[in-house]
């Protein structure tokens, strides 16, 4: 494919411009009819998509790892990555209707690390999906595989867990706004002779993944957030963050969703 500079695509619009055909520009001057038929709409080449990290010849990290960490932990909870007929994939994140302001933050991150490529909403019942295509999710999110996450090994590639290293709490509050929550619980005692409530509030994460609770424990444990499991009787491992000190940490960097 030919690119041609400014100058050319000026003087093959010159000729057009005395009056001569698309036909004869084209025969003259080796230009595609197509081509000059373009110019004439748009002069200025179009900006060359920026290549995938993971694609170069030496490969490199994504250049916000801040947003990376934070889409990664959407990813990983509420996340899905599928093949398009005419190939490159659909990157796809669920988010409740309820958090508008989650929503924009997908958006956000989504395009930060790809800006090339276009994100869009498709509604659905109680939800939307923040919907992204491009050729190079799966270079991004090499997690993705067939079959769902809890059935399937999921592990950090050596470049993510660097990511993850410098920036946990992204990758923390990526997590808890995919498949956890920040909650308030009462409780009651009896303070002289008088039954009084108290309310506190706590987080919790879920997720039927045992490698990707193991990631979460983790990186609460590097932080410092002390965290306990709940017993139920499900599948899915609830991880509770309840202590206040801990609480105190993961409001200053989480806080609810909104």
């Amino acid at each position: 494919m030919h690119m041609y500079d400014i100058g050319v695509r000026k003087q093959a619009l010159a000729l057009i411009a005395t009056g001569r055909s698309l036909n004869s520009v084209s025969k003259e001057t080796g230009i595609s009819r197509a081509a000059i038929r373009a110019w004439q709409v748009r002069i200025e080449p179009l900006p060359r998509a920026a290549p995938c990290p993971r694609c170069r010849t030496q490969p490199t990290e994504p250049v916000d790892t801040a947003a990376y960490a934070y889409l990664l932990g959407l990813y990983l909870g509420d996340g899905c990555i599928s093949a398009h007929p005419r190939g490159g994939h659909h990157l796809r994140i669920a988010c409740a209707d309820a958090w508008p302001g989650l929503i924009d933050a997908c958006r956000t991150a989504i395009t930060s690390v790809r800006p090339e490529d276009k994100v869009y909403i498709l509604q659905k019942q109680g939800c939307v999906m923040v919907t992204s295509y491009g050729r190079h999710w799966t270079c991004l999110f090499p997690q993705h595989g067939p079959g769902r996450k809890h059935r399937r090994t999921i592990a950090l590639e050596d470049w993510q867990q660097r990511i993850v290293d410098t920036r946990p709490w992204e990758l923390v509050r990526g997590l808890v706004h995919s498949d956890g929550c920040r909650v308030t619980n009462w409780t009651t005692r009896v303070v002289g002779g008088e039954r009084k409530r108290y309310e506190y509030p706590r987080y919790f994460f879920t997720n039927t993944s045992t490698d990707i609770v193991q990631l979460y424990t983790d990186t609460l444990d590097g932080l410092g957030v002390a965290w306990r499991t709940l017993r139920q009787s499900r599948a899915a491992v609830t991880v509770s963050v309840a202590r206040r000190e801990s609480v105190a940490l993961m409001d200053a960097h989480i806080g609810p969703k909104y």
